[in-house]
């Protein structure tokens, strides 16, 4: 019997140091996750047509079922021809809707009559969550400072290339933003992060922002925290248009 019970500790103890020496052989499965499974989405037509579960922020025709004035009262802006044209003197637009991460499309024409130079030449702006601008500017054969050209993330982040088209032309921004997340003293946990695909072209690869858009001075990490936000578009006076604007929650 106790010959019996030797055996079996040694074979047992011989299990063990080998397991130890040969590690488990892996197998396919092994690594494969199977639920839950991956939420379906329909692709738009093509790349500029909003998707399944997008947002439609303007469709061409109806501007106010999702769409303010800065003080929260009726779009003073243009609407017609598809789509929305800056008023000058009537303020931003401003989305009814907040948001924090997301995917926006969005498409914009300066004036095809070239008026002005530098930034007095088809400017707008889009602000994501009402404070990080992405700049709107005719910059075909227009040179001005380059963290303030269009593509740009304003006065932080200057653009990787110049992709614009013609003034008169419909451009496009694919943006994907990250919200920013804070500390208790107000001070960034995580900064807002941007990528920006202008006219297909890459021109912001996830880039941190510094603190919300300042025209004078040096943007501040420690701001006062917000949650979600608006998007809002810049009257700066030029006569630039808007159209096709979707977005994705994420």
């Amino acid at each position: 019997m106790k010959n019996r019970i030797l055996t079996i500790l040694l074979l047992f103890v011989s299990a063990v140091v080998l397991a130890q020496e040969e590690p488990m052989q892996m197998k396919p499965e092994m690594t494969e996750i199977w639920d839950p499974e991956v939420a379906v989405v329909t692709p738009g037509e093509t790349p500029m047509d909003a998707p399944s579960d997008a947002i439609v922020l303007f469709d061409g025709v109806d501007l106010e079922s999702e769409w303010t004035s800065g003080n929260g009262g009726k779009p003073g802006w243009t609407v017609e021809d598809g789509c929305v044209t800056v008023k000058r003197g009537t303020g931003i637009l401003k989305t009814k809707r907040v948001f924090e991460d997301f995917q926006l499309h969005i498409e914009w024409r300066s004036p095809s009559e070239v008026v002005g130079e530098s930034q007095g030449r088809g400017n707008s702006g889009v602000f994501l969550q009402e404070l990080y601008e992405v700049q709107v500017l005719d910059n075909y054969n227009n040179r001005t400072y380059r963290n303030g050209q269009a593509g740009s993330l304003y006065k932080q982040h200057a653009p990787l290339v110049n992709a614009c088209k013609k003034p008169g032309e419909w451009q496009t921004y694919d943006i994907i933003y990250t919200a920013p997340r804070f500390n208790d003293d107000g001070t960034y946990f995580t900064p807002p992060m941007v990528t920006v695909i202008h006219n297909g072209v890459l021109v912001q690869n996830h880039v941190k922002l510094r603190g919300p858009t300042q025209y004078i001075g040096v943007p501040e990490y420690t701001i006062e925290k917000h949650g979600p936000k608006s998007i809002t578009l810049q009257d700066h006076g030029n006569p630039v248009s808007f159209r096709n604007i979707w977005i994705r929650e994420l």
